[in-house]
């Protein structure tokens, strides 16, 4: 089966080639794309999120079949260490990740929301970002969405 990840076509080896394996296991195992977490694998604390044709997608529940001639960006797409995303830079400088394990698709999750949305509201934010983080940063991740919004303008 091949996908297109980050921009480019990547034939899945055969393990992670069965159209109901969760889309998260075949970029992990598959793809060896570790920047995608596994949280709780029933799609409630956003991990795993990913962008599939630019929407923030749980890829713990979606199965890789049916991203089959869709376009799939995982963290490590987002930006590059040269050309960060602007949601990459506001974490940054809000100092969002305290133990970062949630990190990945949270920034994900900003990202859809923003390329959607270029000033979105609190409550517009607290709708879009549905995932969990344990360490509690919710008030930086909002403060980060706002600046990063702010570069997305320009």
């Amino acid at each position: 089966m091949e996908l297109k990840v980050n921009g480019q076509a990547m034939t899945l080896p055969d393990i992670a080639s069965d159209p109901a394996m969760p889309l998260l296991w075949a970029l992990r195992d598959g793809l060896n794309l570790t920047g995608t977490k596994f949280g709780c694998g029933i799609a409630a604390c956003g991990a795993c999120t990913v962008h599939v044709d630019g929407a923030a997608t749980r890829s713990c529940v979606t199965p890789v079949g049916a991203v089959a001639g869709k376009s799939v960006t995982t963290i490590e797409g987002l930006g590059s260490k040269d050309h960060p995303h602007a949601v990459q830079l506001a974490w940054l400088a809000e100092q969002v990740p305290q133990c970062g394990y949630c990190q990945s698709g949270m920034l994900m999750a900003a990202a859809a929301l923003l390329a959607k949305n270029k000033a979105p509201s609190d409550a517009d934010i607290d709708a879009a970002m549905t995932n969990l983080c344990r360490c509690g940063t919710y008030p930086r991740v909002r403060a980060a969405i706002k600046q990063a919004a702010k570069g997305i303008k320009k």
